[in-house]
């Protein structure tokens, strides 16, 4: 998972006056060294060519020790020219003024986001609104194109980064028909990866999470790249010509553990029980953030429940191998846990509902997640049937 240093941060400048080279120093509260950036790559537009300087008003201790003093890599995006609209009252506050139906005063903030990729302590990510910002003049001007290159660029960085998290195993390699000795051990392999996928996938989600292209950047990010190509295929308007795609996506669940093509090992096929549960969790994350829940541990168990289903069923039903059926029944039990988790998390958060639009909604979002616990519950049943 990510280093999120924006809490240790004492104060810090990131220096992009040389084209190509990113250069810094921060300081961190319990080191006594600052972390020493050097790294390949430029910032944004808003910030290339650059030196800023940015100070936390208000910096917490933890332990860094792990973080080396040097920090040589890559860029990720750095840039300041985002925004977020926040409140100028407390929760609480606002709470009341909604419940009264009077207007609820924000103000929008510029958003600080610095991100870089090291071999030895990948990806290290800077976010927040609460520092003080001073930018010099610009000594260099980046035009759009470049930009765009530079992006793509940092695109390329997350993937490199999230496949160092996965750790996937070859195709080739993997164990397709394991003896009954060896089930627990190979089940067990396939968990942990699925384990790694699930944390590389949070993370993916969480950073893409309002981009207008987040689903063409999760998927290449994550190393889908089927998926991308059929997600570029229908932005165009086309229809796939895997055959095998085709069939899968209109049957829906029933009978995928049965489909064979020889064409299939280039395809990356998302499963549709893994697609309903990735459109879950984004829907769930947009109304705890809509409804203002996230401050709420009902929230946090709620995403947090939903997140690790996607996540685990991307890992047992997404791709282009076979898997052993104890292995997928292992990790669909495990997701109707967490689904129960979710129920729960649901339950509790309609109990606390301010309004009956709030309730409805939550209302909604609790029926959604049964229907998916009840698909997941009926291919464990075809599964073990089999």
């Amino acid at each position: 998972m990510a280093w999120r240093i924006d809490e240790v941060v004492i104060r810090g400048e990131i220096d992009n006056t040389v084209e190509g080279r990113t250069t810094g120093t921060i300081w961190l509260a319990g080191r006594e060294r600052p972390l020493l950036l050097d790294l390949e790559g430029d910032c944004w537009r808003d910030l290339a060519g650059t030196r800023l300087t940015f100070t936390n008003p208000d910096p917490q201790e933890e332990d860094t020790s792990e973080l080396e003093e040097i920090q040589r890599g890559v860029v990720g995006d750095i840039t300041a020219s985002q925004k977020a609209q926040l409140l100028t009252i407390s929760e609480e506050e606002a709470e009341r003024l909604e419940e009264a139906g009077r207007d609820v005063p924000t103000e929008w903030k510029h958003i600080f986001y610095l991100e870089w990729f090291t071999p030895e302590n990948g990806r290290v990510l800077l976010e927040t609104t609460e520092y003080q910002l001073s930018v010099s003049e610009h000594v260099w001007q980046m035009d759009a194109e470049t930009e765009g290159a530079q992006k793509l660029a940092n695109l390329q960085a997350m993937r490199d980064a999230m496949a160092e998290v996965i750790q996937r195993t070859p195709t080739g390699k993997r164990t397709r028909q394991p003896s009954d000795d060896d089930d627990e051990f190979v089940w067990e392999e396939r968990l942990k990866e699925s384990d790694r996928l699930t944390d590389a996938y949070q993370e993916v989600l969480e950073k893409y999470l309002d981009d207008p292209s987040a689903e063409q950047k999760e998927a290449f990010v994550m190393g889908w790249d089927g998926l991308l190509e059929t997600l570029a295929d229908k932005a165009e308007g086309k229809e796939t010509t895997h055959e095998g795609w085709s069939r899968i996506s209109e049957r829906g669940d029933e009978d995928w553990e049965d489909e064979e093509d020889e064409d299939d090992d280039e395809l990356f096929r998302q499963h549709p029980l893994q697609e309903r549960s990735q459109e879950l969790i984004l829907r769930a994350m947009d109304i705890c953030r809509d409804q203002k829940l996230e401050s709420l541990p009902e929230a946090e168990l709620l995403t947090s429940s939903l997140l690790q289903i996607a996540g685990k069923l991307a890992g047992a039903l997404n791709g282009d191998y076979e898997r052993e059926t104890g292995y997928v029944l292992a990790v669909l039990k495990r997701c109707v846990n967490w689904e129960n988790d979710a129920l729960t998390a649901c339950n509790g958060l309609i109990a606390q509902a301010k309004n009956e639009e709030q309730r409805t909604v939550l209302k909604a979002l609790e029926a959604s997640i049964f229907e998916v616990r009840e698909a997941i519950v009926n291919l464990r049943t075809k599964l073990k049937a089999n």
